[in-house]
This record gives structure tokens, C-alpha cells and sequence, in this order.
């Protein structure tokens, strides 16, 4: 009988859990005795501090109240970061045990929901509080088979054009170019084919020595965003099997776009980053992250001189003729599958993150996009700036802005998760850029022997050496995605 009184305890307390929401999963906490978590992230600088004083505020409101205590770590980069986990998972020697909560990209959780060691987070959640959160970002999340949410939105970021205004007004007013040329990729090639032949000008007794106008944070990207706003998916997702979309004509456009102003020294790449290059002096304009926007230089500084700079921010460049997609990245969290009161404590402390005045103050202090609907507004980031009286950037304020205050319609896109997905990005990220970079090389030999830009670019350019390396990159992709 007792056994009997037993099982049926047990099944009324499942039932209550499962139909009762919010508050039968609260009853698995305990202020007086805490569930404590661990956050493993890549945080650094001035985001780390940031999520830092969020998570102590947690601690010392909502997770006190419930009986949640949260402990974050940086892990340094997003690579060691992937490495921590991996190795916690297949229990390395010297390893840490697995977070309860830790950040990841789609192509990683994928891999750990593969293994089956990520939470259902729809089990927390209600459809009411999963509507809140921008769509695009909650599907991301659903990279399982029964399409529950294993990926957490709790910062997202798209990509933005950041320009010197300073020496671009100089150029601008010698040479008459606009800041509308600079809408389509196609566009900013024509703008740095003209600013190298100006700089060149600038000292005629040194021949083929123009300047870069423009560089790019993540090559991947491109192809990611330029296919799709010419009508395919590269990388086309359907129940976690992956389509691999090649179209020659695409590619070409790409080539076009990015291998042949490089190698001509209109497109470039020299620092770790592209702000870099912007504060080294070597270029004018770049296209990087929103998250980018907090190390855009103040100044040049070059070996023989400094000078302050003022900034524009500009939408990134679309494909001419393309549809206005924009990339949609950023790391969300995942949680560790281990019982319900600790993963029902995880999403307790996700929701209170992401609730919107506390993700825009975290976007106040790193450049990343709030999650929430109603968190993109200019009106709610003002008042979280007045009522908090945070200090911003002017150049990540005007970032966000261009971006929650848009008034051309964008839609954010990223491809979906798949096997290998980590991989085939890498090949997007150095393939054609490590062959440009390669060739760029050539090209400077040549022109340093006394061939002039065009006769020392023609071997580079021809239809052969693009078909060359269209095959090499399709085959590359193709044995990728076939394994």
C-alpha cells in the first residue's frame, strides 16, 4: 500500500510539473538552500565586466529570492572556450567538470545535442515567453530532431560598415565620390579602385603605391549573406541534412567582389582585425560585427604621424541587385542536460538576463543586440542610458541604433546548424581569402620588378584560375558535407 501511495505521489508531482508551468517548477528551488551554477563564456574586456555585474546582481535579487546562486568564467577565446567543453565532455584527464551553462554557436551545440547533452529548454518555457523573443533567433535555437530549444538567445549581433569620415571628406571632396556608392558591394569596389589610383596620385614618383579603401572582419560571412541575397542558400538545411548550393554564376559574383579588388590592393587584410587597419592607417572602411564598433580608433597612428578621426556608421553593403539580408550571429546558451531543478535554475537565470533592461545594458557595454521584441526600440535603449546613467560609445550607440532604428526593412539571416557545419564555415572563412592574401603577394613581386597593376594582376584574373579554384572549393565543401 505504501508503495502504491508512493507511485501515485510521484505521478501527480510529474503531472503538476509538466501542467502546472511556472510555478511547479518554482517549487524545486529553495532559498535556503541554493542551486549553484556555473557560466562558462568568452567574454573579455569590458563585456566580461559586464556580464560579470549582471551575474552579481542576479545573485544578490532574483537568485537570492529563488535560491540561485550563478558563477561565471571566461575561458578566454571562443576556441578555448570549445575546447574546455569538448574536453569536459569526453572526460579528459585534467578536465573540468561540464558548466551548467555555457556559450555556444549553432555548429557547436549541434555537435554536444548530437550526444545528447543539452536540455530541452522548451520544457521551462512558455509559448507566451518564447513569443517575446525575436523569431529568427528562437528558430536558430531549435537544432534538434523533436525541434525543442536547445540554444538560448542572450546577445545577437549583425554586421555594419564603420568608415574613417576624416580622410574620407578629403578623398570625397577631390574626387567627388558619395556615401550612397557605398549600398552595394559592387559599389565599394568601384569607390577603392578609385581611392588607390588618388592615393597612387598622391606621390608620382613612387609608382603602384595606392592605398586599401576596405577589409572584412569574417570572410565567411560574404558567402554566408552574398548567396543569400542572390536567391540561394549555400548551405541548405532541411531535418539535419545539409544541401550544398555551388551556383558557378554566384561564385563568380563573389570572386568579383572580393579575390579581384584584393589582389589589385583596393580590398585588404593586415591587422588581427579590421579596426586594426582603420587605426594603422591602411584603410578607410571596413565591415565587421556591431560588437566591432567598441575598438573603432579615435585616431591614426602611423609611424611618422597621428591625427584624430571622426567616424560614420553605414549599413553593410549588399550585392547589387540582392535582396537586403543581413548576417545574424552571435553565441547563445546552451545548458547541460542534468535534472530538472538545476537546468530549471539555468533558465531562471537566462530569462532574468534577457529580460530588457538588463540585455541592453549588456549591449550598452559590449555592441550586442537585445533578444527581446520589444528591446529593439531606440526609445527603450534611451531610457536604459538615462535611467541606469551608463556611459556608451558614441560609435557603439550609433551602431545599435543603426540597426534598432532602421528604416529600411533587413532581414537577419544565418544559415542552420548541420554536422561538420564548424568546418565547412572555416573553409568559407580562409579558402578564397588565403588564396588572395597568396596572389596579393605575386602581384607586389611584379609590381616591384616593374610591370605595371593591370599586367601584373592578368594571370590572376583570367577565367582559368577562377575555375581553378571553383573546383578546389567546391571540392573542398563537398567532402565536408558528404562526410
Amino acid at each position: 500500500m505504501k508503495r502504491k501511495i508512493a507511485a501515485l505521489t510521484a505521478g501527480m508531482l510529474v503531472v503538476c510539473l509538466a501542467g502546472c508551468g511556472k510555478e511547479g517548477f518554482d517549487k524545486l528551488l529553495d532559498p535556503k538552500n541554493p542551486v549553484s551554477l556555473t557560466v562558462w563564456h568568452y567574454y573579455n574586456g569590458s563585456q566580461q565586466n559586464a556580464f560579470d555585474s549582471l551575474v552579481d546582481e542576479f545573485n544578490e535579487t532574483e537568485g537570492k529570492e529563488k535560491g540561485i546562486f550563478v558563477q561565471a568564467y571566461s575561458q578566454g577565446s571562443v576556441e578555448d572556450l570549445e575546447a574546455a567543453v569538448n574536453a569536459s565532455i569526453n572526460e579528459e584527464v585534467g578536465s573540468q567538470k561540464m558548466p551548467d551553462i555555457f556559450s555556444s554557436y549553432a555548429d557547436t551545440a549541434y555537435e554536444v545535442e548530437q550526444m545528447g547533452k543539452l536540455a530541452d529548454l522548451t520544457t521551462y518555457l512558455t509559448e507566451e515567453e518564447l513569443d517575446e523573443y525575436v523569431d529568427s533567433y528562437i528558430e536558430e535555437g531549435r537544432i534538434a530532431k523533436d525541434n525543442g530549444l536547445r540554444i538560448f538567445p542572450v546577445a545577437k549581433s549583425t554586421e555594419i560598415m564603420m568608415l574613417n569620415k576624416t580622410d574620407w571628406d578629403v578623398f570625397a571632396a577631390e574626387t567627388g565620390v558619395e556615401l550612397e556608392q557605398l549600398a552595394t558591394i559592387e559599389g565599394v569596389v568601384e569607390v577603392a579602385r578609385q581611392y588607390y589610383e588618388w592615393t597612387d596620385a598622391q606621390t608620382p614618383d613612387i609608382p603602384n603605391d595606392g592605398k586599401t579603401f576596405y577589409g572584412r572582419d569574417a570572410q565567411a560571412n560574404f558567402f554566408v549573406i552574398g548567396t543569400r541575397q542572390l536567391g540561394q542558400e549555400i548551405f541548405e538545411v532541411k531535418d539535419g541534412k545539409v544541401k550544398l548550393n555551388m551556383d558557378k554564376e554566384i561564385m563568380h559574383r563573389i570572386w568579383d567582389t572580393y579575390y579581384v579588388p584584393y589582389i589589385k590592393g583596393y580590398f585588404g587584410a593586415y591587422g588581427k582585425f579590421r579596426s586594426d587597419d582603420v587605426k594603422t592607417g591602411d584603410m578607410l572602411a571596413f565591415t565587421g560585427s556591431t560588437t566591432a564598433s567598441m575598438y573603432f580608433p579615435s585616431q591614426v597612428e602611423t609611424e611618422d604621424d597621428s591625427y584624430s578621426i571622426d567616424y560614420t556608421v553605414l549599413p553593410a553593403p549588399i550585392m547589387e541587385g540582392g535582396e537586403n539580408y543581413n548576417v545574424q550571429q552571435g553565441a547563445g546558451m546552451v545548458v547541460s542536460k542534468t535534472d530538472e531543478a538545476r537546468e530549471y535554475a539555468a533558465v531562471t537565470f537566462l530569462k532574468w538576463f534577457t529580460e530588457t533592461e538588463n540585455n541592453l545594458k549588456f549591449g550598452c557595454s559590449s555592441g550586442y543586440l537585445p533578444v527581446k521584441k520589444d528591446a529593439m526600440s531606440k526609445k527603450e535603449l534611451d531610457k536604459v542610458i538615462t535611467d541606469e546613467n551608463i556611459e556608451i560609445p558614441d560609435t557603439t550607440y550609433d551602431s545599435l541604433n543603426l540597426i534598432i532604428d532602421s528604416k529600411e526593412p533587413v532581414t537577419l539571416y544565418t544559415s542552420k546548424a548541420f554536422a561538420k557545419g564548424f568546418n565547412a564555415r572555416k573553409v568559407l572563412e580562409y579558402n578564397l581569402s588565403d588564396l588572395a592574401k597568396e596572389d596579393r603577394e605575386a602581384v607586389k613581386a611584379a609590381l616591384a620588378g616593374g610591370e605595371d597593376l593591370e599586367t601584373a594582376c592578368e594571370p590572376f584574373v583570367d577565367e582559368a584560375h577562377f575555375e581553378e579554384w571553383y573546383e578546389d572549393f567546391s571540392k573542398a565543401l563537398t567532402e565536408i558535407v558528404e562526410e
